[in-house]
């Protein structure tokens, strides 16, 4: 255990799988207490069965984080048993393959209430302690989406947008009080929801997509992990504000 985040207690929303799993194992090895909100029950009961050992540092709540009184209600669990919430990743998201002609209201509003407005609902929710002991650190991780998108995957980009607008607003409200606010944008990362979009699109595009990356792989959950672990960490105390891509140099090449 490096207890790089000891003393922490870290509430992950959309931890049960995926990039969020994984911010749950490293928070845990580095010695935090950690959270976890996740509407997905059957994924729930698997990381509490491979976090067993961990019992007495976890908290895994079942609740919709578009849902305030669910946030609310775990989160109340998790201060109960973990102490005060200090470190915040705003994980769960989903992806969105609408049309923008075709596409609905409520179809609109899923995907911002998921990958926006959740992100704000927890803020919400864990802001006013972090603001009364005057440290905390909230992690909203987005997207490459971000700062580039690809056909057929509307509004994705817009709401990860949103993400990382909201990131240096929230930051800017909360930074006198030594309280930080990063943004995270991975790009491809071998999880649930980039097989998806691989399963909808041509066999080839995978190889295409992999072609395309200076390191010629897509990045592990864990990779992802570490950089969140680093920004909820001391060792991030003057960066606030900011936008971290890890998308193993994809951004940084023409298409």
């Amino acid at each position: 255990m490096a207890g790089r985040l000891a003393g922490e207690h870290v509430l992950v929303t959309g931890g049960a799988k995926g990039i969020g799993e994984a911010v749950v194992q490293k928070c845990l090895a580095e010695g935090a207490r950690v959270s976890v909100i996740d509407f997905d029950t059957a994924a729930v009961g698997k990381l509490q069965a491979d976090c067993s050992a961990d019992a007495g540092r976890l908290l895994v709540g079942t609740g919709d984080v578009r849902i305030a009184a669910d946030i609310k209600h775990v989160h109340a669990e998790a201060v109960a048993k973990l102490g005060p919430v200090t470190g915040l990743v705003n994980n769960a998201g989903r992806n969105s393959y609408a049309d923008p002609v075709q596409m609905t209201e409520a179809e609109w509003d899923d995907v911002f209430s998921v990958d926006l407005k959740s992100a704000w609902l927890c803020a919400r929710a864990v802001l006013p302690a972090m603001l009364a002991a005057r440290r905390g650190s909230i992690v909203n991780i987005a997207s490459i989406h971000a700062d580039m998108t690809y056909p057929g995957m509307f509004p994705y980009a817009a709401a990860k947008s949103g993400l990382v607008g909201m990131t240096r607003s929230l930051a800017l409200e909360v930074g006198p009080a030594q309280v930080r606010v990063n943004a995270l944008s991975p790009g491809y990362t071998l999880t649930q929801l980039v097989e998806e979009f691989f399963s909808s699109r041509p066999e080839s595009l995978r190889a295409q997509v992999l072609e395309s990356h200076p390191m010629r792989r897509m990045a592990k959950p864990a990779e992802i992990a570490n950089c969140v672990a680093f920004l909820l960490s001391s060792e991030a105390s003057f960066v606030t504000g900011a936008n971290w891509r890890v998308d193993g140099g994809l951004g940084a090449r023409f298409a």
